[in-house]
């Protein structure tokens, strides 16, 4: 294999530029058209993508592995008990062996040192699946969902409801990149992470009210509150969390054309309810499917 100096990767929305992601979401949108068409492309036949999950997965894995298959290529599933990163190979070693046998990586992890450390020492593209700090793959599949159905998002706002986890800190990357404004309704106790908070601060804001945060915005977004690893903290969280549970007295606050998103799972009765969730204004399972369609344009950007 030809060794790559200085490959590309897309470990956070801030890895591409402004346009680079828009037109990643133009593309993701013509592949899907493609897909529903039958009309057959293969651009990255002969190529593998190693995928190395360290937190399970429904959707990351069966978007990347179906994608990769129709692009072509093929995709190989690693999970720390089949590999030796789960008997203490240093994560340098492990990056540089696997990189000289696929043309591309994709890492679910929990620490995001993880992936910049895989990606300093890879010679292919790596792409961050999902850490602690941000989920950048999931906002394509968001970015794209929402410019099918209402057009441009710039100059919109964005209600975020719940935890200042890592798909909040994923929105502020894109209120940035795309240009919209971000409402953040979260509990004092749950902010997300200052040094994210500041990269956005001229166009996001910290809202305690959800319905304040909610009210005449055009796209609103929540996430389960406790995600993995947090288990422990169920009964803490659901009770800092009560009141901010999306309901239909609450997504009627926002303007009328307004969608409603959630990366799943989802769990109807706490963070959403579930005639929010099954309603005519949620589009979270073309959110979901959006996922490989967006992840091919990346995969197709970053390996070809």
């Amino acid at each position: 294999m030809k060794p790559e100096s200085n490959p590309r990767h897309f470990l956070s929305l801030m890895d591409f530029s402004p346009d680079e992601l828009r037109q990643l979401i133009d593309r993701a949108i013509e592949l899907k058209r493609k897909h529903y068409a039958g009309e057959p492309h293969t651009p990255l036949q002969g190529k593998v993508l190693g995928m190395i999950f360290e937190k399970s997965s429904t959707r990351t894995r069966v978007s990347f592995e179906a994608g990769m298959a129709q692009l072509g290529g093929a995709a190989m599933f690693l999970s720390p008990r089949d590999t030796q990163l789960g008997r203490g190979e240093p994560i340098e070693d492990t990056a540089r062996v696997l990189s000289r046998m696929v043309d591309c990586i994709m890492i679910r992890t929990f620490d995001h040192a993880t992936v910049e450390t895989f990606a300093a020492n890879s010679r292919v593209p790596v792409i961050n699946g999902l850490t602690d700090r941000c989920h950048p793959c999931q906002l394509l599949a968001d970015m794209q969902t929402y410019i099918e159905h209402r057009g441009e998002i710039r100059g919109k706002t964005v209600a975020w409801v719940g935890d200042g986890n890592n798909m909040c800190h994923s929105y502020i990357g894109a209120a940035k990149q795309f240009d919209f404004r971000l409402r953040i309704a979260c509990p004092e106790g749950y902010d997300p992470d200052p040094t994210i908070l500041a990269m956005g601060r001229d166009r996001c804001e910290i809202v305690r009210d959800p319905n304040a945060a909610v009210a005449g915005s055009d796209l609103v977004v929540t996430d389960t509150w406790i995600s993995m690893g947090q288990e422990e903290e169920k009964a803490k969280r659901e009770r800092a969390f009560a009141g901010y549970c999306v309901d239909r007295a609450m997504m009627d606050l926002a303007a009328a054309d307004a969608l409603f998103l959630h990366c799943l799972p989802a769990y109807r009765g706490k963070e959403v309810s579930a005639d929010v969730l099954d309603a005519a204004d949620s589009v979270v399972w073309d959110e979901a499917e959006n996922r490989m369609h967006a992840q091919k344009a990346l995969l197709e950007f970053l390996v070809n």
